[in-house]
C-alpha cells in the first residue's frame, strides 16, 4: 500500500516509470529493473483484500492502470506477470455465502442498486442460463458484468457442488430479484447428457417466467461477457430473429461420438464418471434427422426455445442422444438445422465454425499462432486460461463472450474487463434519456 512507501521509493518508482522509454537495455540494468518492479509490485500495486464487518473478507483489488494493460503498455503488462506470480489470494465461497445473508449490505457492494437500464434495455430482456458447479465468486462477477434488472438469470448448480458453493447460489437468488434456482437440478457428469439436462432445466423454467425476454445466452462458470448488455441488445436486435451458434458438418472422429452406444461408468479422476464407447453400434437418428456438430453454447430466440419446447421431433432426437458422448455439443448444432425452425439455418448453407459464431471465443492450445496469437496465460486440457496481455485482443475480436478466465490463473485480466465493461455501460447509458434503475 502507498502508506508503506517511504519517499525515497516512491521517487525511485516514479522515476523507473519515466525513464522506461529512453531506457537502453544491459544486464545490470534488466536486474535492476525487475527488482524495482517486484518492490512497487509488493508495496504499491496490489491493495490486499478489504474486509466487512469483522471478517468478511471479499474481492481484492489490484492498483494496476487497465488502460495500460489494454494499451499493451510493457511495463504495466509486466506489473500483472508479477501479480499473478505471487500467492494470489483465493476467496472462498463461503464469504459470498456469508455476504448474501445481509441482502442489502451484498448489493450496496456489490453496487446492483446502481445499476439502470435504458429504455432500449427495458424493452429487450436478455434471459441466461447458467450452469455452474464451483467458484461462487466468479459467478457472482459473471452475474454482475452482465447484470441489468431488465434481464433474467436462471442458475442450475450441480448436485454435487460443496455445501458453500449450493449456499452462496441461493443466496444470490435470494437477494436478486431477477436471479434464481432452477426448479430441476441434475448431477452432472462431464461429457454426459446431464449437462444438456442442466440447461434444459434452466430453458424450461425460462420460458414460464413472467419476463418476456428475446434471447436467451447459456453460459458456464469460466465464462466472461466481453461486450456490456447495451452492446449486447444492440447485437441481438441486428440478429432479427436468427440464432447464432456453430453448426458443422462432423468429421469422422466426431461422428464416432452418436454412432457408438456410450455407458456411464465410474472415472478415477476429477470427473467421478465419464461415457465409455462400446462396441454397440446406434440406430440412426429419428425422422431422418442429419446430425450436426458444435459445441454447448448458443444464443437462441425466444420462438425456437417455443417451438423446441412443444415439438416431438426434438423431444424424440433428444431421447436418441441420451446415450452418446458430449450430447450437448450436436445436440444445439442439429436442432437450427432442422426444416421450418425459427431462425432455421438450411442444411445446405456452409459449415458455421466458433471463430464465425460469436457466441464464444476461446483458444486452443494447437491452433495458437496459426488462427490466433500464443496464450499468455496457462492451459488446461489444450483450452487456454487466458492472462491479462490478451485483453486488447479479446476485446477486439468481435465476440460477445469468452472461456477461460480464472482469478487464481490471473486475477488482473478479469478486474480489468469488469472496468472497461463498466466504462462502456456508463458511457453507452449517459447518452439515454432514460435510464430506470432496478
Amino acid at each position: 500500500m502507498p502508506t508503506l512507501f517511504s519517499d525515497r521509493m516512491t521517487m525511485r518508482c516514479l522515476s523507473l516509470r519515466l525513464r522506461r522509454k529512453q531506457f537502453l537495455p544491459s544486464l545490470l540494468s534488466l536486474l535492476t529493473i525487475s527488482i524495482l518492479l517486484l518492490v512497487c509490485v509488493k508495496h504499491s500495486y496490489i491493495t490486499e483484500p478489504s474486509h466487512i464487518g469483522t471478517d468478511m473478507q471479499i474481492i481484492p483489488k489490484y492498483n494496476i492502470d487497465c488502460s495500460a494493460i489494454y494499451d499493451m503498455d510493457p511495463v504495466e503488462v509486466g506489473k500483472s506477470l508479477l501479480i499473478k506470480k505471487k500467492d494470489v489470494v483465493e476467496i472462498k465461497d463461503e464469504s459470498l455465502a456469508y455476504l448474501t445473508s445481509n441482502c442489502t449490505l451484498f448489493r450496496k457492494y456489490r453496487g446492483y442498486d446502481n445499476v439502470c437500464a435504458t429504455e432500449e434495455e427495458q424493452d429487450f430482456p436478455i434471459a441466461y442460463s447458467l450452469v455452474v458447479h464451483k467458484s461462487a465468486w466468479m459467478v457472482e462477477r459473471l452475474i454482475n458484468a452482465l447484470y441489468s434488472p431488465s434481464n433474467i438469470y436462471c442458475i442450475h448448480y450441480d448436485q454435487k457442488s460443496s455445501a458453500q458453493f449450493i449456499s452462496a447460489m441461493e443466496g444470490l437468488a435470494q437477494c436478486l430479484p431477477n436471479v434464481f434456482i432452477t426448479s430441476k437440478k441434475e448431477s452432472v457428469y462431464y461429457a454426459s447428457i446431464s449437462r444438456l439436462k442442466a440447461d434444459l432445466n434452466c430453458l424450461s423454467d425460462l420460458l414460464g417466467s413472467e419476463v418476456k425476454w428475446k434471447y436467451v445466452i447459456n453460459l458456464c462458470g469460466q465464462d466472461f461477457p466481453l461486450k456490456s448488455n447495451v452492446e449486447l441488445v444492440s447485437e441481438l436486435k441486428q440478429l432479427n430473429g436468427r440464432n447464432m451458434l456453430e453448426t458443422s458438418r462432423p468429421t469422422p472422429a466426431k461422428k464416432q461420438r452418436f454412432t457408438f452406444h456410450y455407458e456411464l461408468k465410474d472415472a478415477s479422476f476429477e470427473y467421478q464418471k465419464l461415457p465409455v464407447k462400446t462396441e454397440y453400434v446406434k440406430n440412426p437418428p429419428p425422422h431422418n434427422i442429419e446430425v450436426f456438430s458444435g459445441n454447448a453454447y448458443f444464443v437462441l430466440s425466444r420462438k425456437f426455445i417455443e417451438h423446441m419446447n412443444a415439438s416431438g421431433v426434438v423431444k424424440d432426437f433428444l431421447s436418441w442422444s441420451e446415450d452418446t458422448y458430449s450430447p450437448d455439443e450436436h445436440f444445439w448444432a442439429t436442432l437450427v438445422r432442422l426444416p421450418g425452425v425459427p431462425g432455421e439455418v438450411a442444411r445446405s448453407k456452409p459449415d458455421i465454425t466458433d471463430l464465425m459464431s460469436k457466441t464464444r471465443l476461446v483458444k486452443w492450445q494447437y491452433l495458437e499462432e496459426q488462427l490466433y496469437p500464443p496464450c499468455t496465460g496457462t492451459h488446461v486440457r489444450s483450452v487456454c486460461i487466458f492472462g491479462a496481455a490478451e485483453m486488447h485482443w479479446l476485446l477486439n475480436y468481435g465476440h460477445w463472450f469468452a472461456n477461460k478466465f480464472d482469478p487464481k490463473v490471473d486475477p488482473v485480466l478479469i478486474q480489468c474487463l469488469e472496468e472497461k465493461l463498466k466504462e462502456k455501460q456508463k458511457l453507452f447509458q449517459s447518452v439515454s434519456l432514460t435510464c430506470r434503475k432496478g
